[in-house]
């Protein structure tokens, strides 16, 4: 998927920020977030935030100006999504018993992974609306890391399992099969979804399609996503629709700063950087991809080449090559775009080095620390 900007704000000169940082843009969030109230309005669905995408509390206060609420895939997440103050959804592979019975106080909607985990708690999750998630077998994802319907996938419950099982007690379906993906790919999954599953759909409630919707992306045709829900929705008037997007919350609402340390040759300037790639943006090397770095090109487009080196023990701890129009030097800043969505969620304290800090640029231009790490975080973590 192209992460490409439609705007950049230049943050590397800001002497108010620090380094490094995540810096969220609220501006742009709230673009985001109204390109999505304007989906449900003409719709008729209801989307709410997958915190796995994006856990960044200090703005639920505009999140839930626009969203239904949240969705967890855990005890801890669900106790945060509860603070936003709106309905709570939860699925996970697997739930022990300690795990429903706190979630029974937590959520409003609960899927199940398989017929043995509803069986399982089903008693003690009797007061909130339990669902089931289905694998349509229908694969949309180009990474496989990052694939639920692929073949073997321990991600939801066939068509043939349900054959002869009553459901009653099952409100509805929930079917995540989507990853960064387009409006077609929505289509494609909603036919899938009818062809396998369709004999069940007129006794459920509610359909929860999960994540992966990429609606605030650029080029993404919200007007078919739009028409492709519209007509779901006529042919099931009576079933609640759901999407839970993570990353398409916070697509392209802000960057990662970070700085030079030193420059260092080895069959070319390679410059050591004060973040970590396996640390602080482990998807760059799990999906794997290259973030866009502002101001920068392809090696060889501009006059200075530099791969860009985290700084931990890891030899693979490198991010690309890119090109700059002047040499970078011991305290340059480098600015990667994008940095929002599944990524603070992932950061570690590998190595101990220094955590991003994370701040909010507001619409009228003032930024503001919301929190910075020390010591005491990371030895909080280990005993």
């Amino acid at each position: 998927m192209d992460r490409s900007l439609i705007t950049l704000t230049d943050l590397t000169q800001r002497t108010d920020i620090p380094s490094p940082c995540y810096v969220l843009e609220e501006e742009k969030l709230i673009r985001n977030l109204t390109l999505m109230k304007r989906v449900q309005d003409e719709s008729g669905v209801r989307i709410i935030l997958a915190l796995k995408g994006f856990s960044m509390w200090s703005c639920f206060d505009i999140v839930k100006q626009y969203l239904h609420g949240a969705t967890a895939s855990s005890v801890w997440e669900a106790k945060l999504a509860a603070e936003m103050g709106k309905e709570v959804h939860a699925y996970s592979p697997a739930y022990k018993a300690e795990d429903a019975k706190e979630l029974a106080t937590l959520v409003h909607h609960l899927s199940f992974n398989s017929l043995s985990q509803w069986h399982t708690h089903r008693e003690a999750l009797k007061d909130v609306s339990l669902g089931l998630r289905i694998n349509p077998e229908h694969q949309e994802a180009d990474t496989p890391l990052y694939d639920p319907a692929a073949p073997g996938s321990r991600l939801g419950i066939r068509a043939d399992e349900l054959e002869g099982i009553s459901l009653d007690g099952i409100e509805g379906f929930h079917c995540h099969n989507l990853c960064e993906c387009d409006s077609f790919a929505t289509e494609r999954t909603l036919q899938a979804i009818e062809k396998r599953f369709g004999k069940w759909l007129h006794q459920l409630k509610w359909l929860n399609l999960g994540g992966g919707h990429l609606m605030t992306s650029e080029g993404y045709d919200v007007e078919h996503l739009i028409n492709t829900l519209s007509a779901f929705k006529e042919r099931y008037p009576h079933l609640d629709i759901i999407l839970e997007p993570g990353s398409a919350v916070a697509w392209q609402t802000g960057p990662l700063i970070s700085e030079v340390v030193d420059v260092v040759n080895n069959e070319g300037d390679i410059a050591i950087l004060d973040i970590s790639a396996t640390a602080h943006m482990p998807d760059v090397l799990e999906m794997p991809y290259r973030p866009t770095v502002l101001n920068a090109a392809l090696p060889n487009e501009k006059a200075h080449n530099y791969k860009l080196g985290g700084n931990s023990c890891l030899a693979g701890d490198v991010i690309d090559t890119y090109s700059f129009d002047k040499p970078l030097v011991a305290g340059s800043r480098v600015q990667f775009e994008d940095m929002m969505h599944y990524t603070m969620v992932k950061t570690t304290f590998f190595n101990g080095v220094d955590h991003p800090s994370i701040g909010i640029l507001r619409s009228n231009g003032e930024f503001e620390l919301v929190r910075s790490f020390t010591y005491e975080d990371f030895k909080g973590r280990l005993s």
